[in-house]
């Protein structure tokens, strides 16, 4: 199983900007896609946004325009650059690998307030 540290999170104004960084504990190219993932108190956990093995990228319409994600391979890190950050982007982000020996992060929390 794969392990998954997620770390960027924290307190930013709205209008603001946070990279989120997911690294894991082997290659990531094992894995058919890598994902973010985010859930808020009392909502259930959404997809955010999506990068596959060989690079095509997927996001939820409320991301699209302010998030985007990437990898790189050589560090075995997905990252999450978010900007344009809305309070209801609030939330606990959870990295995501998909495939055999995949599984979720302990997640870092997002907290957009002034």
């Amino acid at each position: 199983q794969v392990q998954l540290v997620e770390s960027g999170g924290g307190l930013v104004q709205p209008g603001g900007s946070l990279r989120l960084s997911c690294a894991a504990s082997r290659s990531i190219v094992t894995f058919y896609a890598m994902g973010w993932y985010r859930q808020a108190p009392g909502k259930q956990r959404e997809l955010v946004a999506t990068i596959t093995r060989d690079g095509r990228t997927n996001y939820a319409d409320s991301v699209k325009g302010r998030f985007t994600i990437s990898k790189d391979n050589g560090e075995n890190t997905v990252y999450l650059q978010m900007s344009s950050l809305l309070p209801e982007d609030t939330a606990v982000y959870y990295c995501y690998a998909g495939g055999a020996g995949g599984g979720w992060g302990q997640g870092t929390q997002v907290t957009v307030s002034s």
